[in-house]
């Protein structure tokens, strides 16, 4: 565990440990939650898709493309829970393939109009 005080912002980083140094991460998705399971009750959404939900959130600079580093403030969110799980979701892609995953950025699913 790691502890933080309300309102106070938590800094991640996340690496991939492979001797390829052609790889980048993508940081896909990541939730908080008051539990540990994949569960939708109490979540709070900070990136989903690729598209930063959190205004608290920030990205910041890496000179490596197998590292992302980050900040939020999900804290501000779920106050009455004592702890916090973070469950994020990785892409692995290959560096300069501006057609895969990782060069994508955020995509917004559309909801498609039902008919009658």
């Amino acid at each position: 565990p790691y502890y933080v005080s309300i309102n106070q912002d938590l800094f991640l980083e996340a690496s991939l440990h492979s001797s390829d140094p052609l790889l980048k991460l993508f940081l896909h998705t990541c939730v908080a939650s008051p539990t540990g399971h994949n569960s939708t009750t109490g979540v709070h959404t900070i990136v989903k898709d690729g598209c930063v939900k959190d205004p608290t959130y920030a990205e910041f600079y890496s000179p490596r493309r197998d590292t992302l580093r980050f900040k939020f403030n999900v804290f501000q969110s779920i106050r009455s829970s004592p702890a916090v799980y973070l469950q994020c979701e990785l892409v692995v892609c290959r560096a300069f393939d501006y057609s895969s995953r990782c060069y994508q950025g955020c995509i917004n699913r559309s909801k498609r109009e039902t008919s009658s």
